[in-house]
């Protein structure tokens, strides 16, 4: 799974590809944890034009009773998010992109979890595959939410954990947001782990498993 993921950069160069008109300016975070609103880009449900929204991290299907089932949906596996109830619906026409540049994992040495900081060399921004979903019942507030989709490991991620978010080919935005795709069969090869070329990864402070420490002392190496 992914639990914690950082969006610090400018994201303007990202914005023009993707043909957004508004781009709100995002501040800099260092520990995005679930639960928390997280910047995405979705296309419209009534112009169809693509928008920067803030979303809640932990999707809420629309049929749920509760909405605190979202604290257990940060994440959606690819080889079974066409088929699971909780996400069906979004994947076929609710898809969205996670804006972030960097993402942490743990791996167990010891009796310790190591947080692992990974990004690409070059700092560049990039976006997770996503779903997003609106919640409404009489009497609460409505509610919209994500989960970020998770694949299997690069060669990079492998000796650090045996899952990694999906992070999508700029090339493909534009497909995997299109509302009118919504067979599995053309956009299953984009839910693979991306090339580990260009990317790193290093061991940071365990200060990041706490969601209040926000800060650029979260990606110092250790």
């Amino acid at each position: 799974m992914c639990g914690r993921f950082t969006r610090k950069e400018n994201f303007q160069q990202l914005a023009k590809l993707l043909g957004l008109i508004n781009f709100p300016d995002l501040p800099p975070r260092y520990n995005i944890a679930p639960s928390q609103l997280i910047a995405c880009v979705r296309a419209n449900p009534a112009s169809q034009d693509n928008e920067c929204v803030q979303l809640k991290w932990g999707l809420v299907p629309s049929w749920a009773k509760d909405p605190t089932i979202g604290y257990k949906m940060i994440n959606a596996r690819a080889e079974t998010v066409a088929e699971k109830p909780a996400f069906r619906k979004a994947f076929k026409q609710q898809r969205c992109l996670i804006l972030a540049d960097g993402f942490y994992e743990w791996k167990r040495e010891g009796k310790v979890k190591q947080p692992y900081y990974i990004h690409f060399s070059d700092d560049r921004p990039f976006a997770f595959a996503g779903l997003w979903e609106h919640w409404e019942k009489s009497g609460d507030a409505p509610l919209e939410s994500c989960a970020m989709i998770t694949t299997g490991p690069n060669a990079l991620m492998e000796p650090i954990h045996h899952r990694m978010p999906v992070i999508l080919n700029p090339n493909d935005y534009s497909r995997w947001l299109g509302p009118t795709i919504q067979d599995f069969s053309l956009l299953k090869d984009l839910l693979r782990p991306h090339p580990p070329e260009g990317m790193e990864a290093y061991p940071v402070s365990l200060i990041v498993n706490n969601p209040r420490h926000d800060s650029a002392m979260c990606l110092q190496a250790i």
